[in-house]
């Protein structure tokens, strides 16, 4: 069955085009046709501005409910993350997949068609295994297919609290005790038409130095994405030179961890050598500038890992806020303040990090683009808001980049089939009760 997208306006990946049709067939998009200034008849008439699909490259979906909490009185980083470990500590098969669904529907609603999920709450309080051992990461899959978008599972081992360290009381369900425990229960994770499976090393200081290579290697067997959170505080540089006596992705290289499969997420304190070590491997850094901001992480050196060859992009990973939009000006708006000069990427480059780039970390390649044979994952944002009304059309990328935001998105299309119409979530009525009820519930 075929069906055509009639696009008042599209970004094509380097500029804006009026009036095109998209043929989809089976998911993928078959033709683009330019130039038609009317919709065709019969056509799904999307206005405003369509983009590729956006792709959410990190998220840890029970972070969700943190938000608006977290945010009395001060704190650190590690503060934090005390009170992520108790919100941690009362999900359920059932409640996760209730919450993650929520979750996931709002990330539709923002325009998001794929997301890098990065799993690593595995087991029952203590540390007990389910009967089913991924009934945890299963009940991702079945919330992103129920919200109607794409998932990667980025199955994460997680095995000690500190270089040397057990786990403390409350990461025992995140650990499978081996990398080679944690190679067999990943094993039992299959591909499917909406899910890709990828690996994750939570950080240097969660998987033994002598296990690394565990992971890496079983991602590589598969020719799965492999992530890992990387320099995202000091004091995991400091534990890691005075354990290693090298920096974290020395000690990530050393065991053959980088490679263009792989993607550091943060990446914020590094040295020039470490740089150098992610560009030279083609080793891809993801950027999640509102978590990395509400943390008061620092500020990452995105531009200089870019220029070294490092492909960027973007994820909400705390869902502090979730909006691609924000994430992908916030990366430019940040070396602004940090340099105080405007200009370090282009709109376009920033939707692609956003978009393409974004879908290849994931595993993805065939995704982010509005191409004959992409997948037919599509958003469009209204171009007459409060927000994004005055802009010229052709100016729709720095329109979308610079103005606009999650609210704008009126329309996301996601292997062809509507997710998303007119604002409304399709799949899922009342977005905001289903994500009240499932906070609330944790609370009980």
């Amino acid at each position: 069955m075929q069906v055509t997208y009639w696009l008042e306006h599209a970004w094509l990946g380097a500029h804006v085009e009026p009036g095109v049709a998209l043929d989809v067939r089976d998911g993928s998009i078959a033709a683009v046709r330019t130039g038609v200034d009317a919709p065709p008849p019969g056509a799904v008439v999307l206005r405003g501005l369509t983009v590729p699909g956006l792709a959410n490259a990190h998220s840890h979906a029970f972070h969700r409910a943190l938000r608006g909490t977290v945010q009395v009185g001060s704190g650190t980083f590690w503060t934090w993350r005390e009170v992520m470990y108790q919100v941690a500590s009362g999900l359920t098969p059932q409640t996760y997949f209730t919450l993650a669904r929520a979750v996931y529907a709002e990330m539709a609603l923002a325009g998001i068609t794929a997301v890098g999920e990065f799993h690593y709450l595995h087991h029952a309080p203590g540390g007990t295994p389910y009967a089913d051992r991924n009934a945890m990461g299963e009940a991702l899959i079945a919330a992103a297919a129920e919200a109607g978008i794409r998932i990667t599972l980025l199955d994460t081992a997680y095995l000690s609290s500190g270089f040397g360290e057990p786990p403390n009381r409350h990461q025992l369900r995140f650990s499978d005790g081996t990398a080679d425990a944690w190679a067999e229960r990943a094993d039992a994770l299959k591909d499917g038409e909406h899910v890709r499976i990828g690996a994750a090393i939570h950080s240097v200081r969660a998987v033994p130095a002598q296990q690394l290579s565990t992971v890496a290697s079983w991602a590589s067997a598969r020719n799965a994405p492999l992530h890992v959170h990387l320099s995202e505080q000091t004091a995991e540089n400091d534990a890691c030179l005075a354990a290693h006596g090298v920096t974290p992705a020395r000690l990530l290289a050393d065991h053959g961890v980088l490679g263009p499969r792989t993607t550091g997420v943060h990446n914020t304190h590094l040295t020039d050598e470490d740089i150098a070590l992610l560009g030279g491997t083609a080793t891809g850094t993801c950027m999640c500038p509102t978590t990395e901001r509400d943390l008061a992480d620092g500020i990452g050196p995105a531009p200089a890992l870019q220029a070294a060859g490092s492909p960027l992009s973007l994820g909400s990973d705390s869902h502090a806020v979730i909006d691609l939009f924000e994430e992908a000006r916030a990366m430019e708006l940040n070396e602004r303040l940090r340099s105080r000069t405007r200009g370090h990427w282009t709109a376009a480059a920033l939707l692609r990090a956003a978009t393409a780039d974004g879908h290849a970390a994931l595993g993805w390649p065939d995704a982010g683009r509005l191409e004959q044979g992409a997948l037919a994952d599509f958003t469009t944002i209204t171009l007459d808001s409060v927000r994004t009304a005055g802009p010229v059309p052709r100016l729709g990328a720095e329109t979308a980049v610079f103005a606009a935001g999650a609210a704008d998105v009126r329309d996301v299309v996601v292997g062809g089939r509507r997710v998303v119409r007119d604002g409304s979530h399709v799949l899922v009525p009342d977005v905001g009760s289903a994500l009240t009820e499932a906070v609330a519930a944790l609370r009980r």
